[in-house]
């Protein structure tokens, strides 16, 4: 596949760009930053009337039959419109896992209720600096697990979860019905990512994989999700940059619009290539589903992405000046989902590290 979308995925794109800047505006956002547990749900009920929580599931169990490509446009139009909720990818991610690794009885159960949006999923090893720890904290032992596990974005809503355990003596990923286990609502600087520690005790699991294959099982959905994520982050990079550009030229400083400034042009200049490369690098990873080098390119779109949404949330506020760090401008809304997405799926120093023993294991 090429970097340019084909008409239907640009009217995929169209369509929704224009839904969502219909429906979210920051004054229903801002409300969440002071509420906890809480989420925007227009915008998870236009997903789901709008058919974009069954677009990339298979057709046989409720889904559209599309695929990552047609996923990642949606996610685009969430970045640039700012989400109130997380569960597009979230509850990609546990579908996908039940898809791929589950038994027919578990996708007859649980994919029709992902696809139509009724069932909410979230995976419970995508949070922190290291999505995949050597010693997660929760235990399988036989069919149940025991322990915490820790800022799960969407775990306050979520229906179900895949859980990465430590099993008895190897790793083991596992899906949980979330009914009954204790949450513990997690307050952060972007309330509506709905995160919640999960409580385990004694809570019945049913295995997906064990052993090194749970680990590149869970690796593989980390990848699709972080593919998910880094459209979202490229879509807000891309807003972003368009709000600087059309401040830079209608403010005026010294007789001049302050875009005629060096200093300013050149950083939206910058922003303008950065936006481009994240682009460029979603696309490319999102065409390589299937692909013996898929999580190559999901980590490079991911590490692109991060950059550029970091950068975009930093220099669009430095470009306003004062007035860029106030409340009612809400720039402050992107700043906060850049730093959330930043960490949601692994930080930049975990996809780094990806990178770099897949291609040392090609040079080798």
């Amino acid at each position: 596949m090429t970097i340019l979308y084909d008409e239907g995925q640009q009217a995929i794109a169209t369509e929704s760009r224009r839904v969502l800047e219909a429906r979210i505006s920051k004054d229903d956002l801002l409300p969440l930053l002071e509420s906890v547990g809480d989420y925007h749900r227009p915008f998870w009920d236009t997903a789901k009337e709008q058919g974009w929580t069954a677009l990339a599931l298979p057709e046989a169990q409720g889904g559209l039959g599309l695929g990552l490509v047609e996923l990642g446009l949606i996610a685009h139009q969430a970045g640039r419109s700012l989400s109130g909720a997380p569960f597009l990818t979230s509850s990609f991610g546990a579908a996908k896992a039940i898809e791929i690794y589950g038994t027919d009885g578990q996708k007859a159960r649980w994919l029709p209720g992902l696809a139509s949006g009724e069932t909410i999923g979230a995976i419970a090893f995508a949070a922190g600096p290291d999505a995949l720890p050597v010693q997660p904290g929760v235990t399988l032992t036989g069919d149940v697990l025991a322990g915490v596990a820790s800022a799960v974005s969407g775990g306050l809503a979520a229906d179900i979860a895949i859980v990465l355990a430590n099993g008895p003596g190897m790793p083991a990923l596992t899906l949980v019905e979330l009914a009954g286990v204790e949450r513990s609502a997690v307050a952060s600087f972007d309330n509506s990512r709905c995160l919640a520690d999960l409580h385990f005790a004694g809570t019945p699991a049913e295995t997906l994989a064990i052993g090194h294959a749970a680990r590149d099982a869970a690796l593989h959905i980390l990848a699709l999700q972080a593919v998910v994520t880094a459209h979202e982050q490229a879509g807000g990079a891309e807003v972003l940059m368009e709000i600087a550009r059309d401040y830079a030229l209608t403010r005026r400083a010294f007789g001049q619009p302050i875009g005629a400034f060096q200093s300013v042009k050149h950083r939206i200049a910058e922003l303008y290539g950065l936006v481009e490369l994240a682009r460029a690098n979603c696309i490319h990873a999102a065409a390589r589903e299937g692909q013996a080098d898929f999580i190559t390119a999901a980590a490079a779109a991911r590490l692109s992405a991060t950059e550029a949404y970091d950068t975009a949330a930093r220099d669009c506020i430095q470009i306003h000046g004062g007035i860029g760090v106030t409340w009612e401008l809400g720039l402050h809304l992107h700043m906060r989902r850049a730093r959330s997405l930043a960490i949601e799926q692994g930080s930049s120093l975990f996809w780094e590290d990806v990178l770099v023993d897949l291609l040392a294991g090609e040079a080798a």
